[in-house]
Formats: C-alpha cells, structure tokens, sequence
C-alpha cells in the first residue's frame, strides 16, 4: 500500500495522541532495583499509563492518510503485535531501573501511596484508559468553560499542573519528533510518499510549533479538568504543590522520556510493519 501524504492536514491530528517529554540523561546517585521499579509503577499507576500508549495506534493511520478499515483484522492484530503492553512495560522497568534514584522514587512512591494519592491514581488510570480521547476533551472543555465563567481559581491550577508536570517545556518538541521519526519510518517503508525531504518535514514542522503549543495547551488542560473533577480545590492544590517538589520533578523527567522513547520507538515499528498489510484481504 502506498499513500502520498498532505501534511498540513495532519499536522494537529497528532496533539491529542501524546503527551510527551524529551528524554534528559540524568545520572542516578542510586539507581533502583527491578522489584522496587516494578512495585512503584503499579503503585502511581505509571503501568497503566504505559498500557494507554497501545490506544493510541487507533489514530496513527490518520497521520499517514491511511484508512485501516480495509485491512480487516490485519490492522488490529498488527497493532496489538507492535504495542504489546507486556513488552513496553519491560521497556520501561529496563529504563527506570538504571536511571531513577532511591530518594525520588521513594518520594514519588509515599505520596501515592497516601490516601489522596491513591483516589489520584485511580483517576487517572480511569481515564488513560478511555479509548474515545474525544469524548474527555469535549467534557474537559465544558468543565473548563464552566470554570471560567464562574471565576474558579482552578484554572489556575491545571495552568500549574501542566507546567509541573512538563517542567521543561519539551512536549511539543517531543510530539513533532515523534511524528517525524513515524513519518520518515513510514516513507522508508513505502507506506507513504512524502512530498517533503527530511529537512523539508522539519522546517514545516518548525514553523507549526506555535499552534502546536498552544493545541497541546488546550488539550492538557480539558484533559485534567475531566480527570480531576470529583476532587476538591484543595486536593488538586496540595497534588500541584506536590508535583513542583524537587523530587517528584525528576521522576517526572524521567517518567515523560519513557513514554517518548516507547511511544516514538513502537510508532516507527507501527510503520515498518505497516508496510505489510494487504488490502482486501483479511486474515
């Protein structure tokens, strides 16, 4: 199969699929054992947050202008091969077990683990767990107009809660290398022909960056406001306030740059593998 790409029209496509960092070397002064990394995914919920990165190969083909529904099961059984959640979280523990510290993991850990932490957690799992991303954005923007009108301060705590938790300032470089490391993967492949070279992809993709910004923005904040809406403003307060703590900042670092490197690492894979299915036949 065989698709030439128009980027412009899926260059926004792509914000609501991921929610990603840059990786940043850090040199732990101690690094964690398996078991203990093990233990802590399961106890912030982190492995679930993993698991939610296969829901996203649902929109890939939109990126590509590819329409899967002609694969038949080919696409879901290809899918679910590439984005075996058993084997991103071996992925992950592989990392996190040579780049998370003791103090930050158990940091991160006894905050979670507390009660408030917990009901966090379970929150958050419901919601990585959504296949339909459009139906949460809608209801995360009606929340957040509601909240505007009534001059909720809780606003401004998701506009803090999403600078927490990407402290750098790196997600929207990491969507558009993402994207570009699947666009090129599957140009390689044959699955598409780009109109653009390699530098060509960038410098459009350089020139997006403002509206992906203020998109990926947008999209984080309906997000955490569908998220957290059963929680009082103290509590998503004092998670804020958590979150800006030095520790938990690390974990955090580190926590985006698995999700980029596993996301970015099986979207290319996505892409060779794509190059595979037969239309008109299924399987």
């Amino acid at each position: 199969m065989r698709n030439t790409l128009q980027l412009p029209a899926v260059l926004t496509r792509v914000l609501l699929l991921l929610s990603l960092a840059f990786f940043s070397a850090v040199q732990p002064a101690g690094a964690a054992d398996r078991d203990r990394v093990e233990a802590f995914l399961e106890v912030t919920g982190f492995d679930v947050a993993l698991d939610s990165i296969a829901l996203s190969a649902s929109s890939a083909p939109l990126m590509l202008g590819v329409d899967t529904g002609s694969f038949g099961s080919q696409w879901t059984k290809l899918s679910e091969d590439v984005f075996d959640t058993s084997q991103m979280r071996v992925l992950a523990v592989d990392i996190l077990e040579k780049t998370l510290d003791d103090e930050a993991l158990d940091h991160a850990a006894d905050f979670y683990a507390s009660d408030l932490g917990q009901r966090l957690v379970r929150a958050e799992n419901a919601s990585h767990m959504i296949e339909d991303d459009e139906v949460k954005q809608i209801a995360g923007n009606r929340i957040i107009s509601d909240l505007v009108r009534s001059g909720s301060k809780r606003v401004a705590i998701y506009q803090r809660m999403g600078t927490a938790i990407d402290a750098a300032g790196t997600g929207v470089k990491a969507l558009q290398q993402i994207q570009f490391r699947f666009l090129m993967a599957a140009a390689a492949a044959g699955v598409i022909e780009l109109e653009l070279d390699a530098d060509g992809l960038r410098a459009l993709l350089k020139e997006q960056e403002g509206q992906l910004r203020l998109s990926l923005q947008a999209s984080s904040m309906a997000a955490s406001a569908y998220t957290y809406q059963e929680f009082t403003d103290a509590e998503v307060q004092a998670y804020v306030e958590a979150l800006e703590e030095a520790p938990m900042q690390r974990v955090y670092e580190l926590l985006n740059a698995v999700q980029y490197e596993i996301t970015a690492n099986r979207f290319e894979e996505l892409a060779h593998r794509m190059a595979e299915l037969t239309p008109g036949q299924d399987i």
